[in-house]
């Protein structure tokens, strides 16, 4: 018998190595937020918070209305992330929050 023909078992597998990594190495759209920072629920960011910006549906409608309710006016201006209603809320319940893996 020839000995040299003769597969030994760690050379008979042919399928993909393994590169001993963790599966949460390799980013996939599955995976592609952990371990980011995101906004949280009320920053002017956040999906609370973004609504009372000029550019969300509330903020927005504020614009259109004008007047007082403008970013500028007496009372939308209480609502912006320097304002006193705004600006607290941003302050306390705003900023980022770390999604862990």
């Amino acid at each position: 018998m020839n000995h040299s023909s003769k597969t030994t078992p760690q050379d008979s597998h042919t399928g993909p190595q393994s590169t001993s990594g963790k599966a949460s190495a390799t980013q996939t759209p599955a995976n592609a937020h952990l371990g980011q920072d995101k906004p949280g629920l009320f920053d002017e960011h956040g999906a609370v918070g973004k609504q009372f910006t000029p550019e969300g549906a509330l903020g927005g409608t504020a614009q259109k209305v004008g007047g007082p309710l403008d970013k500028e006016g007496m009372i939308g201006k209480q609502f912006t992330t320097e304002g006193k209603i705004g600006g607290a809320v941003q302050n306390m319940m705003g900023g980022t929050s770390k999604k862990s893996n």
